[in-house]
């Protein structure tokens, strides 16, 4: 039922991402070609300098493309209005919050702001999005806490609510899991598994944790210097996709096992 038009969440072609520096364009990844359906949780991997966070704000219109198309439900992306693009895509970065003097509830109502009017009174209908949001992460007894009171793990989860309060049908993360252990790494990616399967909202996000990546995403993007590759973790895994993602004589693959192994000799 997903695979058809109507089901496309984001779809790109030939897409090139980087910079323009004194009308010299710099391309840092090419020949982007993947289509996301609603629903469906999916990460971009690579080795670090690839292109993975330059990709991710490209497609959440923070900085433009060089070429190529990015067609949001099924519209070229410039085709969208700022307003509209603000009840369609929530974007959370890596950059610091601008003030962990709020609280918790203060936060996540900012993610109402495309909805609120201009001194930003919140309506009934707002606090009940954000009370569904922060009921659905399980931060409900953080709720009063100022922002500077929180681990870098509760801090990710309340950043997730911000995003899921804007209730946009696109959410795209860049490294939700970076600063944290193991096992909140594993929270955090499971979290957003569920919140696709419990909303039918699309999550993209950049990772470099690419073993977790392959358990719980529905698809994965890998991007390489000479090719990136799309598809399901299955897909990949046989077509060997992660086989040249590190040197060999230092990192290689078990693609019956799907985790990557350090050469010791």
């Amino acid at each position: 039922m997903k695979n058809t038009q109507s089901h496309i969440a984001l779809d790109t072609k030939n897409l090139c991402v980087g910079y323009t520096v004194k009308k010299q364009q710099n391309c840092i990844a090419k020949d982007i070609n993947f289509t996301l359906f609603k629903g469906e949780l999916a990460s971009i991997v690579g080795v670090n300098g690839i292109g993975k966070s330059t990709l991710l704000r490209t497609l959440g219109n923070i900085q433009p493309g060089l070429s190529g198309t990015i067609q949001l439900h099924n519209r070229a992306l410039e085709q969208h209005s700022i307003m509209e693009l603000a009840s369609e895509i929530s974007v959370v970065l890596t950059e610091p919050i601008a003030s962990k003097n709020l609280t918790v509830w203060e936060l996540i109502g900012l993610g109402r702001q495309p909805y609120t009017n201009w001194i930003g009174t919140l309506t009934q209908k707002d606090k009940e999005k954000i009370k569904d949001a922060i009921d659905m992460v399980q931060i409900t007894n953080l709720t009063y806490k100022k922002c500077y009171e929180l681990s870098d793990g509760q801090l990710q989860r309340v950043m997730i609510a911000r995003a899921l309060a804007q209730d946009t049908q696109l959410i795209m993360l860049d490294e939700p899991t970076s600063h944290l252990d193991l096992y909140h790494k594993v929270q955090i990616l499971k979290l957003l598994k569920t919140i696709t399967q419990q909303t039918n909202k699309t999550i993209l996000f950049t990772t470099h944790e690419i073993e977790i990546a392959i358990q719980l995403c529905d698809k994965i993007l890998l991007l390489e210097k000479n090719q990136n590759t799309f598809g399901s973790p299955h897909e990949l895994i046989q077509k060997k996709s992660f086989e040249n993602l590190f040197p060999a004589d230092t990192i290689t693959f078990d693609s019956q096992t799907a985790t990557f192994r350090v050469n010791k000799k």
